[in-house]
Formats: C-alpha cells, structure tokens, sequence
C-alpha cells in the first residue's frame, strides 16, 4: 500500500488558500479546471481548501476495516474544523508559516489520538486544546520567531471564515466592533494583547466557546479564563478605540463608548 504522507497543498497563487491533508488521512488531488479525472468531490474535500478549485478525496486503502472506518469518521468529522483552526493558530502565532505548520501537527496528532475521542463529545474543543498544546509546547516555548509578523498577510477568507463563527448568544461590545471595522484593524489590535489574553478572547469572542470549554482547551482555572477575558477585553477596548479614532469608524466606537459607560 502507497505510504500517504503529510502534506500543505499551496493554493495562494489562485487566490485561494491553504490545504492540509493529515498522514494516512485521505490523497487530495488538486484538479486543473477541465481535468478528465475530475470527480464528484465530498463536501470533507470542499472544506479543506479556501480555493474554491476541484479536489479529490480518496481515504485510506483499508477502508471497510475497523481503522478504515476511524480515518473515514475523522474526514467527515474532523477536517471540516480545518480553517477555524488556521485562524486561531494564526493569531497564536502571528505568522502564517508557523500557523500552517501548527495546524498541520496539530492535525496529525488528532488523527492519532482519535480512537480517544469520544463521541457524542465536544469535539472542536477537543481539537483546540491540541492545538493549544501544540503551541505552548513547541512554537510558543522555542520563540521562533519573537520579533517577526506577518498578519498584515493574513488573507481576507481567513478572517471570514472566523468571522462566521462567532457567538451567537450574548455579544460583548468588543464582538460589535470588532465587525464594523476593518480587517487590518482587527488584526492589530488582536496582535497587540498578551499571548494568554488574545487566545482567551479569541476564543471567547470569535469562536464563542464557554469559560468551561475555553478553560478545558487552556488548561487553566474557570476563574482564571473569566480574568484573562476580562482584562483581554479592557486592552482590546482600548486599542479598537485608538484605531476607531484614528480612522474615523464612528460605529465601532459607538459600541465602545456604550460600553465603557457600562463599565463605570
């Protein structure tokens, strides 16, 4: 049996984004436009790519078999969380190379840990706190690259597909304006917080996770979550009112100012 390795598939020069396919997980072949192999692709193989290009999934050779049913279970299941991830790995690190590389190892250790997962569970929190691990074990700890970011490259589908998984339940004042202003604006003021604060709000304000969930992913105390969100709010307030001045936003500071009288 051909050994499947791990493996991005570059998409940026159409525009698109990034591919991931964990070891042993699926075969995705990118299609050129007119291809005679092209084939009905499973909405798995749609959700990997910010491209919007034909794909092919195959899964495993042994499908049929107890790991084949596993890997097929982890592409239906799994993969569909793969952009989600990409952006909060991408505010983690605040580098889109070392973001691809988390997700792909973060990807890859699920895939092998995925006969511990239970189901019925939570599984994109069991996703996130790989990842969350992942960092703080390896990027976050090795300061590869302590001085340098790129989220100015961050591409406009990254942040789109983040922004649509926000909460729905009580929105904070942050969650308004960080959607009536503008994509660099957002990314700046997001990469100004403190490591441990910008990854409680993210996934408290983007993702929408629970203080439990978020203090499960984190691996700290409720309370400290709720103090993290709540002095991660308090900067982030202060750098969206900074920006919203200076580029003339009246709507977000309409909803900061709301809540700072809130607040007093």
């Amino acid at each position: 049996m051909t050994q499947n390795r791990e493996r991005p598939v570059d998409t940026t020069a159409s525009g698109g984004g990034w591919a991931f396919v964990p070891a042993a997980v699926s075969c995705v072949t990118m299609m050129n436009d007119g291809d005679p192999h092209s084939a009905a692709e499973s909405p798995a193989a749609e959700s990997l790519r910010g491209d919007g290009r034909s794909g092919v999934v195959d899964v495993a050779d042994d499908t049929g078999t107890e790991h084949g049913d596993l890997t097929a279970r982890f592409e239906a299941e799994a993969l569909p969380y793969l952009d989600q991830l990409y952006g909060a790995a991408v505010r983690m690190t605040r580098h889109t190379a070392d973001a691809e590389d988390l997700v792909q190892e973060t990807f890859t250790k699920a895939f092998t840990k995925f006969h511990q997962y239970r189901p019925g569970t939570n599984l994109k929190a069991w996703l996130y706190r790989i990842l969350t691990n992942t960092w703080i074990n390896t990027y976050r700890r090795a300061q590869r690259r302590p001085q340098e970011s790129d989220d100015d490259q961050v591409e406009d589908w990254q942040l789109a597909a983040a922004a649509e998984h926000t909460s729905t339940g009580l929105r904070s004042a942050e969650v308004e304006a960080l959607e009536a202003m503008p994509d660099e604006a957002v990314t700046q003021a997001l990469a100004e917080l403190r490591d441990e604060f910008r990854m409680a709000v993210y996934l408290a304000d983007v993702e929408g996770f629970a203080y439990k969930e978020i203090a499960e992913i984190m691996e700290t105390p409720v309370g400290t979550v709720m103090s993290r969100i709540s002095r991660g709010r308090a900067q982030l307030r202060q750098s969206l009112a900074r920006h919203a001045a200076e580029q003339g936003i009246k709507a977000a500071q309409a909803y900061l100012d709301e809540s700072e009288t809130e607040h007093v």
